[in-house]
């Protein structure tokens, strides 16, 4: 279910913004007329896509965007009136991943909303590759680590590691495990 969520404090904007996602496909629409309420309504329902005004009373969007990106990272076009350069980079550094100037008509909401999507989509899988090889390059280190123990107890290079991959195996333990393990052992 693609669910979306659309901030502002004004019941007709909102509306009309929740009309053009439908138009755009998403199945259900939660809204919220302040930043606190989008935090708390993002944090519980983890929408798709989050549609939201900069200037609302409590909380901007600026603030709840940041707050959301830290918690549960998800696509947000800002949708506002205010276009000062000091804006537009506090948005750029909470994460937001579109803007989109009041007012506006629904092909100008489109474009925005695909690009968020598509943006977060790339970061999300960026940041998942860049976890994915710092975990082997920590295993790595450490499978070097152990394989040196073993060096200095003797082995050469070839056979401490296959004595790492074996262990690893019999025990069904990974490397990074099996490493950590031997130098523990020597610690």
């Amino acid at each position: 279910m693609k669910v979306a969520l659309v901030v502002d404090d004004e019941p007709l904007l909102r509306r009309q913004v929740a009309e053009t996602l439908v138009n755009y496909g998403f199945d259900e629409i939660l809204e919220a007329e302040n930043g606190s309420q989008a935090v708390d309504i993002a944090l519980s329902r983890k929408p798709l896509l989050i549609v939201m005004d900069v200037s609302m009373p409590v909380l901007d969007g600026i603030k709840a965007a940041e707050k959301i990106g830290k918690k549960a990272p998800t696509p947000i076009v800002l949708l506002t009136g205010t276009t000062d350069p000091e804006t537009i980079e506090r948005a750029r550094l909470a994460g937001v991943m579109s803007y989109v100037v009041k007012p506006f008509r629904d092909e100008q909401l489109y474009p925005a909303v695909d690009l968020a999507i598509h943006h977060f989509v790339e970061v999300s899988t960026l940041r998942d590759e860049v976890a994915a090889l710092k975990e082997t390059l920590e295993t790595r280190k450490t499978v070097e680590r152990a394989k040196a123990a073993l060096i200095r107890k003797g082995l050469s290079e070839p056979e401490a590691y296959r004595k790492i991959q074996k262990i690893a195996m019999d025990k069904r333990k990974s490397l990074k495990e099996v490493a950590e393990a031997i130098l523990l052992m020597e610690g």
